[in-house]
């Protein structure tokens, strides 16, 4: 078995050989998830992946290459770079105590356009239906609607990432992200899975995932090309 510190320096490629193998799209040794469930894509040979770009560009209008420190190549005449997102990961240490107050339910597909419609409203662009079925999905719900979330993307059989941690705006500053996150956190570990995030540098959010027990480890980067 691979180890994981090994697999954390390429989480999508080890997601996609492994526990989300069912949904790998590869050409020529660079592994992509299909375009209706993510649009994440990842490699460890760089000159691979113009041919596999305009590859995927047929199904899908974009895409993320996810890599630690390599650079991806792209073909110009087919697609363009919208922006680099200067990312980070972080790994759990050791999970703080959090008093779980509020009542916390696993979500099934029942609950699938709620989720959609509250995570394209707090972070509006890349989450996709299918998504949800990349791991399990907690969530809080105030008054019969679905108020905050805490989801599961990337996973292999080492580790699990935390994702999707959104709240409505209306029910901010009430620490029911905390909750969910922590929560979360602790179905994973029963799981004997290893529990990562990933958020962009300068996160505001970064100091309430250090006080749960994260640590920063390595930068992530996160380059959206979009087909021309």
């Amino acid at each position: 078995m691979i180890r994981l510190d090994h697999q954390l320096k390429n989480p999508v490629w080890h997601a996609l050989k492994e526990t989300h193998k069912k949904f790998a799209v590869e050409f020529d040794g660079v592994k992509f998830y299909s375009p209706d469930v993510c649009t994440f894509g990842a490699f460890f040979d760089e000159s691979k992946t113009i041919k596999a770009s305009n590859q995927y560009l047929k199904n899908s209008n974009e895409f993320f290459f996810v890599s630690e420190n390599q650079s991806p190549r792209i073909d110009s005449t087919k697609a363009f770079l919208e922006k680099k997102i200067d990312g980070c990961q972080m790994v759990l240490n050791k999970l703080t105590d959090v008093h779980i107050t509020e009542k916390i339910v696993l979500l099934d597909a029942s609950f699938l356009e709620e989720i959609y419609d509250l995570i394209w409203l707090v972070m509006p662009g890349y989450y996709r239906k299918r998504t949800f079925e990349m791991g399990k999905y907690f969530g809080i719900i105030k008054n019969g609607k679905l108020v905050s979330i805490a989801g599961q993307r990337m996973q292999t059989n080492l580790f699990i990432e935390v994702s999707a941690v959104v709240t409505h705006p209306n029910y901010t500053r009430k620490g029911l992200a905390k909750q969910l996150i922590a929560y979360n956190t602790k179905e994973i570990l029963k799981e004997n899975k290893t529990p990562i995030l990933h958020t962009n540098k300068g996160n505001l959010a970064i100091s309430l995932y250090e006080k749960l027990g994260y640590q920063l480890t390595r930068d992530m980067n996160w380059w959206l090309y979009r087909k021309k």
